[in-house]
């Protein structure tokens, strides 16, 4: 079975930049997708980017598009979420899953038991 081990978070003021490490605890190659995900206070985990293991085409939600970036490295068997200029409005726990493709990442379809995730708090 596997398991996910979030790391990267921490405090930071607002417009500064965090970047997420998730490591499965075996290879995940052979899943379609790997996502981040996020609990917002007072809400339910939403989806945040996914990247497919065997390429680099990514999705993101609209709420982060064009702001946070996801990568791979598939030697280290490890994924990345890089977030630039944060915002309060992103303090949340970041986690991460792996899926079948990304419509099965942002539906929730079918995911691995999740990790501890890494909390991420953003100062005004």
């Amino acid at each position: 079975q596997v398991h996910l081990v979030e790391s990267g978070g921490g405090l930071v003021q607002a417009g500064g930049s965090l970047t997420l490490s998730c490591t499965p605890s075996v290879r995940t190659t052979t899943y379609g997708a790997v996502g981040w995900f996020r609990d917002t206070p007072g809400e339910d985990r939403k989806f945040v980017a996914a990247i497919k293991w065997d390429s680099n085409i990514t999705y993101y939600d609209i709420s982060v598009k064009g702001r946070f970036t996801i990568s791979r490295d598939n030697a280290k068997n490890t994924v990345y979420l890089q977030m630039p200029n944060l915002q309060p409005k992103d303090t949340a726990v970041y986690y991460c899953n792996t899926g079948r493709s990304f419509t099965a990442l942002a539906s929730f379809d079918e995911l691995v038991p999740w990790g501890q995730g890494t909390q991420v708090t953003v100062s005004a």
